[in-house]
């Protein structure tokens, strides 16, 4: 054990999956001595789940359970958090690239500024998924930044940070009662960050990750139905915003095409340049602008959306049932 593995407070490192991926490798690598990777899968039917004893040291694979009354993501964080052995939590996602200064790096931002976020690049891999991108910069890339919302991908906070909503009980009271009734929100609801959100003051890492998303046009329908129920259930209000704005912008783009689509253009090409985002497809916000009312009625009008080989009725922020695909 070095003498850095010595001072750097251990840290318990969540990462839900059900295959052996590589942000597996990657996160094992950069462990210290005293540090834990806990790969959450569902059951032991999962492939990941055929490498308990064969992990690398300091890695345990830890089955959640079928979920009941809430997404597959949130039971297996739950039952991550359950399974920790430290203070210090990191929460991430088998979906990006993590290099190798990524958990130092979110250990140091933790010892500068407390409980701290990176910030998610949403990187479409089909045409739908590239529509819908420069939205994603705005709403997602930007909020996040903006402060106040915690990434599921990559977060760090310690348990003691955690306070319950509407707690005026002392710290340590607070402390216990919070992480209790975290893992009683996050196993009566969809999004795991969402909920996390509600329970601990976030700082954004001033730096991003990049996520590859979609892949099909199903997939990405899907998960824009998502995105916009995390956004409805958890901040209704930021949702009733975000259709008015987007029925005007909308409307600006039909009436006033000119006016409309070289106002949404620059400002997509304004958040990609702050965000470092060198992709084209801030061009598309015009066309994007034009049809979002229509998407978003139809994320309004579903009753059920698909994600991760599940299918969720969500009817409110705790009323989930998990039903057959």
């Amino acid at each position: 054990m070095t003498s850095t593995d010595q001072d750097r407070t251990p840290t318990s490192v969540l990462l839900p999956t059900v295959r052996w991926a590589d942000a597996c490798d990657e996160v094992a690598g950069q462990l210290g001595a005293r540090d834990e990777l806990l790969v959450i899968c569902d059951t032991a039917d999962d492939p990941v789940a055929d490498r308990r004893g064969a992990t690398p040291e300091g890695v345990r694979i830890v089955p959640a359970g079928e979920p009941e009354g809430c997404s597959g993501k949130a039971n297996a964080i739950a039952a991550g958090m359950e399974a920790a052995e430290h203070d210090r939590i990191v929460w991430t996602d088998d979906d990006f690239a993590h290099p190798d200064d990524w958990l130092a790096t979110l250990d140091a931002d933790y010892e500068r500024q407390g409980p701290t976020t990176e910030v998610p690049v949403f990187v479409g891999e089909d045409p739908l998924a590239r529509l819908f991108e420069p939205a994603y910069a705005i709403g997602g890339t930007a909020a996040v930044s903006a402060g106040g919302i915690a990434w599921g991908g990559a977060v760090v906070f310690e348990r003691a940070d955690l306070d319950r909503p509407g707690s005026v009980s002392d710290a340590a009271a607070t402390a216990d009662g919070a992480a209790a009734a975290l893992l009683a929100d996050l196993r009566r609801t969809v999004s795991d960050d969402g909920t996390l959100s509600e329970y601990v003051d976030v700082t954004a890492a001033d730096r991003t990750r990049t996520v590859p998303c979609g892949g099909s046009l199903r997939g990405s329908l899907e998960r824009f139905v998502r995105f916009f129920r995390i956004v409805r259930f958890h901040a209704p209000r930021a949702a009733a915003f975000n259709v008015a704005l987007a029925v005007a912008f909308a409307a600006l783009c039909l009436f006033a095409p000119v006016v409309g689509v070289t106002l949404v253009t620059a400002t997509s090409a304004a958040v990609y340049a702050r965000f470092g985002i060198r992709r084209t497809t801030f061009l598309l916000a015009g066309p994007s602008a034009l049809v979002s009312p229509v998407f978003l009625a139809y994320a309004l009008a579903r009753r059920t959306f698909v994600w991760g080989g599940r299918r969720y009725r969500w009817r409110s922020l705790f009323d989930v049932a998990v039903c057959p695909v």
